[in-house]
């Protein structure tokens, strides 16, 4: 490709690890020329960045929404949004209050397996702007009996009640009201796990029908084979091609703009957003 991209990348406001002036910076010294910030539920690093967006990179704000949809849960990329827009302050406003809740239960059920963190941690999760599981984790580790962040993350997993993830069509139309672009990231699982191929070709007419204008094809975790099938898959619905690493910083082994496990990338054709 002649400039690099990344539409998909996590700064410290969310779960990752890099300022978003780290971030860009970062970006730049790659070769990366177009870069989205995409926090989840959370638009305060976009906000932050667009006051510092550095000669020589095309900055393209936006938003990771969590998302759950009759088929199964998701998560959809708003590309290009506005970050000023009521609908998807609202929306962000709902995943808020439910990651908040959600925080809550987390900090309930610790304690009551005997593994209650100290209140300062505990107020400390509180305050971010979008406290999720890798927050827990990190504090379980350095303030609680939890050995491993593997160990954390199991015991979160078993846990868990109650969901933080928004209606998919509430999802969209909030993207599509802020002027952005909804895409479909991972489509076929991220670090998390595996989609299955049946809830896969469930999932995508219903995200369709919603209005999802694009699916995130080209992605760190996915051999080039898969890339290119989904490619032709997002070609059949008429919707555009994405390409993103999900960049986490040191919260995930994952290099800024890497966008396939065995290739440098897709050809500069093959992407249809913002490039």
């Amino acid at each position: 490709m002649g400039r690099a991209i990344d539409f998909h990348t996590h700064t410290s406001c969310s779960d990752g690890t890099d300022t978003p002036e780290e971030l860009m910076g970062k970006a730049l010294a790659r070769g990366i020329g177009t870069l989205a910030i995409t926090d989840h539920d959370t638009v305060e690093g976009v906000k932050a960045a667009l006051a510092r967006v550095p000669e020589g990179l095309t900055f393209v704000p936006g938003v990771e929404l969590s998302c759950r949809g009759r088929a199964g849960k998701c998560h959809i990329l708003g590309l290009g949004v506005d970050v000023e827009n009521s609908a998807l302050t609202s929306a962000l406003d709902t995943l808020s209050a439910l990651r908040r809740a959600k925080l809550e239960r987390r900090l309930r059920m610790l304690a009551g397996r005997g593994l209650k963190l100290p209140d300062r941690e505990a107020d400390a999760l509180r305050a971010l702007p979008a406290a999720g599981k890798p927050h827990v984790v990190e504090a379980l580790v350095l303030h609680g009996p939890v050995e491993s962040r593997e160990a954390a993350f199991a015991l979160l997993k078993e846990g868990d009640r109650g969901t933080d993830r928004l209606d998919a069509r509430t999802a969209v139309a909030a993207i599509l009201a802020a002027g952005g672009v909804p895409v479909w990231a991972h489509p076929r699982g991220g670090v998390d796990g595996a989609v299955g191929e049946t809830e896969f070709r469930a999932l995508l007419p219903e995200l369709v029908s919603y209005g999802l204008r694009g699916m995130e094809c080209w992605y760190s975790l996915y051999p080039s084979t898969l890339c290119r099938e989904l490619s032709a898959i997002a070609r059949e619905n008429g919707l555009l091609v994405s390409a993103g690493s999900d960049y986490h910083g040191k919260n995930k082994n994952v290099p800024l703009g890497k966008l396939c496990a065995d290739e440098a990338g897709p050809d500069e054709e093959d992407v249809g957003i913002f490039v």
